[in-house]
């Protein structure tokens, strides 16, 4: 019997990833232009793919500033292994905008009519974020919104902004009968 599956991971010497859309084969090794097992996703993607929109704040998972969506989940690039990456989809900030047109998401423009940021390094991480919770839930509630939110710190104070910037960009909510 033939199967299309890729062997275990520990027996092959590369992993493939999809980063906003675009293929991409990394050789697992040490040497520089390799991915090491050690790597993490953030590190990849910055390092290795020159998204530098993905970005490092704390470094252990406090700040939220390193989100991304893998397979539609916001997760933290900067926590995740890039060997455990394998055969995943990944967007980053770099990928919301249109590539056709060059029209940034709707949630990135909402970000900048809302003053939604203040030295921005915490912006692509909430932008995600709230990607996140748009595309599984297009008319969140000020609560979901801050929920989907409390990962992600801001040390300018602009999280108020934030709120308002994602409600804009969430579909109304839907009409209830005799509305």
């Amino acid at each position: 019997m033939v199967t299309s599956a890729r062997p275990p991971l520990a027996d092959r010497a590369t992993i493939g990833l999809t980063v906003n859309g675009e293929r991409h084969e990394f050789e697992i090794g040490d040497r520089p232009y390799m991915v090491s097992p050690a790597h993490t996703l953030a590190h990849t993607l910055r390092e290795k793919l020159g998204l530098t929109g993905v970005k490092i704040g704390c470094d252990h998972g406090a700040c939220g500033a390193c989100t991304v969506i893998m397979d539609g989940k916001p997760i933290l690039s900067c926590l995740t292994l890039t060997v455990e990456c394998d055969e995943k989809s990944v967007t980053t900030i770099e990928g919301l905008e249109d590539r056709k047109s060059g029209q940034l998401h709707p949630l990135q423009q909402a970000f900048i009519n809302n003053t939604a940021f203040q030295c921005g390094f915490c912006t692509p991480g909430m932008i995600m974020s709230a990607k996140a919770l748009l595309d599984r839930n297009p008319s969140p509630s000020e609560d979901d919104i801050k929920e989907a939110l409390a990962g992600n710190y801001c040390r300018c104070g602009s999280q108020y902004l934030v709120i308002r910037a994602v409600k804009e960009a969430a579909a109304p909510p839907p009409l209830k009968k005799g509305d």
